[in-house]
């Protein structure tokens, strides 16, 4: 056995972080998804994102943001956390379309792990709890929107079975990027 062949091996296992669990969100978790945003965006978007952006980034304006959302009670949106020994190691939000975009009823509005349990299946797992709860809300199909040049990201939902739909400038907070939108034509079992 040659190190080239055990390189691409490597390559395409997932790591082993043992058991997690998958829950739905509750309004004491949001400084703790906020943590989880903060660092995933600071290791994930470097280099795409400015880093002033990135390292001005507050758990506490996060933590607010995320106490509001986890606060409404509504059936079109949900939030899932995935927690390994009670730690919340990741999350994923998502919530029905009042008006289709691009002819997708539901969207996967975040997803985010920390970078030690990438490629471990939790992110697998949190984009179905919110392709379940969507579709028990009435959504038929379900679309993300991911940065263009996050190529992990983009190689984690065609490999979930999401076409690419567009790519698209947009503006995030001031700053002007370029999106890629991925849809799953269905999500109903």
């Amino acid at each position: 056995m040659n190190v080239a062949s055990n390189k691409k091996v490597a390559k395409d296992i997932t790591n082993i972080v043992g058991n997690f669990t998958v829950r739905r969100a509750t309004v004491d978790d949001a400084e703790d998804i906020a943590a989880v945003r903060i660092d995933s965006w600071r290791v994930t978007y470097r280099g795409i994102i400015p880093d002033a952006y990135l390292d001005g980034m507050t758990l506490a304006d996060s933590t607010a943001i995320w106490t509001r959302v986890l606060s409404a009670s509504s059936d079109a949106a949900c939030v899932f956390v995935a927690e390994i020994e009670g730690e919340i190691v990741g999350f994923a939000a998502g919530h029905t379309l009042k008006e289709s975009k691009l002819g997708y009823d539901g969207e996967l509005s975040a997803l985010y792990l920390i970078p030690s349990v990438q490629r471990a299946g939790i992110g697998r797992r949190l984009v179905a709890h919110v392709a379940t709860a969507l579709a028990a809300a009435g959504a038929n199909n379900m679309l993300v929107w991911v940065l263009t040049e996050n190529k992990i990201a983009r190689d984690f939902y065609l490999k979930l079975g999401a076409e690419l739909l567009v790519e698209q400038a947009f503006n995030w907070d001031g700053l002007d990027l370029k999106e890629a939108g991925y849809g799953w034509r269905t999500i109903r079992a």
